[in-house]
């Protein structure tokens, strides 16, 4: 029977407009919509889809990250996590948090919280970054388990199937370890009312960097962030000579 650590993100709602801010050092934040992480709220699903095949004794959900954290915190209480920590990084911390020290945390929880299992969404869909779970195996030393659409528990071994490029790839872990989540991997429950009002209940403990022993130190500056830019009108060509006569004129062959 495991102990799982779910690693849960608040980021911009995935339907909301993203805005580049006027100074173009990031993106519009006060006043967005935020939700929980998308590729998150699947390892959420899984973690307590083990608890409930009695695969796990206690599913621990854990969030970097200002005060409004807490409310992606309930959510996954609410979706049937048992506790939560909540990890305070705010101000110019926040600004500088990156991978790297979320994988600190989640390293140095996992052996706090004496967990057998690590899951995370594979990326956020703010940063794309898709680092956490490799980093936080490194710094651990447990193997790893990334982009996984199928997970199957046996007796201290897991048997992953793995999206890539070329297809689907399956390889077996011991336990403990770490593992990152697919988008196919499973379709999350919605959080009942009950349950949203149970979550209020439930234990949520606060931490901060500090208390874990991690920094939170830039290891890199984001020079400038800017709007892609707008897609050109296309234009209806006649035949075929004119296509590839337009082709050459703009360079494409």
């Amino acid at each position: 029977m495991a102990r799982v650590l779910v690693g849960v993100k608040r980021v911009i709602d995935y339907a909301v407009k993203i805005r580049v801010k006027p100074d173009k050092s990031g993106v519009v934040t006060e006043g967005v919509k935020h939700s929980m992480n998308p590729f998150d709220e699947i390892a959420v699903e899984e973690a307590v889809r083990m608890k409930e095949k009695k695969l796990a004794t206690e599913v621990i959900a854990v969030s970097c990250g200002p005060t409004q954290a807490q409310e992606t915190l309930r959510t996954a209480l609410a979706m049937g996590v048992d506790k939560a920590i909540h990890v305070e990084v705010t101000g110019k911390d926040l600004d500088t948090l990156q991978p790297i020290h979320v994988s600190k945390i989640l390293a140095k929880l996992a052996q706090d919280e004496k967990a057998d299992l690590v899951i995370v969404g594979k990326q956020a869909i703010d940063d794309d970054c898709n680092q956490t779970a490799q980093m936080t195996a490194a710094l651990l030393d447990w193997p790893q388990g990334t982009f996984a659409s199928k997970i199957e528990k046996g007796d201290g071994i897991l048997t992953i199937v793995r999206e890539i490029d070329g297809g689907l790839e399956t390889v077996k872990v011991k336990t403990p370890a770490v593992l990152s989540a697919d988008l196919r991997l499973n379709e999350p429950r919605y959080a009942t009312l009950p349950n949203i009002m149970k979550a209020k209940k439930k234990p949520l403990k606060k931490l901060t960097p500090k208390d874990l022993g991690v920094e939170i130190k830039a290891h890199q500056e984001v020079v400038s962030v800017e709007d892609p830019p707008v897609r050109q009108a296309g234009s209806i060509v006649p035949d075929v000579d004119t296509l590839a006569a337009k082709l050459k004129e703009g360079g494409f062959a």
